[in-house]
């Protein structure tokens, strides 16, 4: 049997479900997740084998109005994944879906000349006699050849999608040894989960203008991790609510990521947090690049 590869990106307005749909695919935890929206901030791979295809799924900054450089450098990071993918997929959430709001991505999806396919999402939140008709109407704004409904969260229709994602991968040799999940380098993976817990620990405007990088990553003679993140801040105001009373919050931010990584990494995990203000990062050429934006 022939094998398959192929690149799969995935978009949709924030809070679709794009990285819960990641990393129920993949099958562990490879994009972080929250409730609050725009939480991806660069696109994220996850790799994962159907048979004798590899699909290369990427999971791509939410489509909304871009106001900061930032903004802009993460929306065109998304467009520029259906660039160079053999499959795109419009993950829509069917719960809180407006068409209105929809048309603009789904005209500009269809023009891009990519094969695309529509996943209407959190199908078990609204009636059946809803999602049929929702179904229908985006599947014809859109011209997509396939649709297919989900609940991400559930794993709902999940294997059924992948299959079929699977058969349509361009016959190839596979890109990834079958045993990785993710190009994702273990400091990324850091800076993101300490990114994580900013984004559930902290109030409404402070994760937006926060950024984590990771300093240093050393192997230890035990076999443990040392691991220095530092959270820039855009507000010196941000950096005392990051840090808490006594530095109660930033202990609670790194107690958290500490315990998630060392579960992923599966090896004790010494993890050290500096916090600064850098007013301004969100428009410097240099910490997009960073973050893996062209800015």
């Amino acid at each position: 049997m022939r094998t398959r590869c192929g690149y799969v990106a995935l978009l949709g307005r924030p809070n679709a479900g794009k990285s819960t749909l990641l990393n129920q695919a993949v099958g562990t935890k490879v994009s972080i997740v929250t409730p609050k929206a725009q939480t991806t901030r660069f696109r994220v791979t996850g790799i994962v084998m159907r048979g004798q295809s590899q699909i290369i799924l990427v999971d791509t900054p939410g489509l909304f109005a871009p106001r900061r450089r930032l903004d802009r450098a993460m929306v065109a990071s998304a467009w520029e994944s259906v660039a160079g993918a053999d499959l795109a997929c419009m993950l829509v959430d069917a719960f809180r879906a407006n068409p209105d709001d929809l048309a603009e991505p789904l005209e500009a999806l269809a023009n891009t000349g990519r094969r695309h396919w529509l996943i209407l999402n959190k199908i078990d939140l609204l009636l059946r006699e809803k999602l049929l008709p929702l179904a229908d109407m985006l599947g014809r704004m859109g011209g997509f050849s396939e649709v297919f409904m989900v609940s991400a969260l559930k794993r709902d229709g999940i294997d059924s999608l992948l299959d079929a994602m699977g058969a349509a991968m361009p016959e190839g040799p596979h890109l990834y040894p079958p045993d990785d999940l993710t190009d994702q380098t273990d400091r990324m993976l850091a800076a993101e989960l300490v990114r994580e817990q900013i984004f559930l620990q902290t109030r409404e405007e402070i994760p937006y203008g926060a950024s984590v990088e990771t300093e240093t990553f050393k192997d230890l003679k035990d076999g443990s991790a040392r691991i220095e993140v530092t959270i820039y801040v855009a507000r010196a105001a941000h950096k005392m609510i990051i840090l808490g009373e006594g530095g109660s919050r930033v202990k609670s931010i790194g107690s958290r990521a500490r315990n998630e990584l060392e579960r992923l990494l599966e090896r004790r995990v010494h993890l050290f947090i500096h916090v600064k203000d850098r007013p301004g990062w969100d428009e410097e050429s240099a910490r997009l690049r960073a973050l893996g934006l062209d800015g």
